[in-house]
């Protein structure tokens, strides 16, 4: 039987499946203190007992994309505030390449707010 997070990504069409599956393994590699679970039906990933970013699928346009939860910290031009205050997503194409390299440094910088303690992070 499937895990409820499992089941999400099993339950996505190529070639989003695919794309979801290499962010996910991404995400969860970035640092050891990270995990996964499902709020608000979607993959939600912690830094050590507290979230930092989301996986999710735009209604409009049923691209993917990385929420990261405290978005405001991060200063790369590729994120999208939107109408959020303290949010912001990294919209990805799952039709091209993935831009791992750059994904990898927005992470790093996103995780590095909790390391550095810039925002506050509750550890496990």
């Amino acid at each position: 039987m499937l895990r409820e997070v499992d089941h999400f990504y099993a339950a996505q069409q190529e070639p989003l499946r695919s794309c979801l599956s290499t962010l996910r393994r991404i995400i969860l590699q970035a640092d050891p203190q990270v995990s996964e679970t499902v709020k608000y039906g979607m993959p939600c990933f912690y830094y050590g007992k507290t979230m930092f970013c989301y996986l999710w699928i735009d209604k409009k346009t049923a691209a993917p994309y990385v929420l990261f939860v405290e978005g405001k910290h991060l200063l790369q031009p590729e994120l999208e505030a939107g109408g959020r205050a303290r949010m912001k997503i990294l919209r990805v194409d799952p039709e091209k390449d993935i831009p791992i390299d750059r994904i990898k440094v927005i992470l790093n910088e996103a995780l590095n707010l909790y390391r550095e303690g810039i925002v506050k992070a509750r550890v496990r």
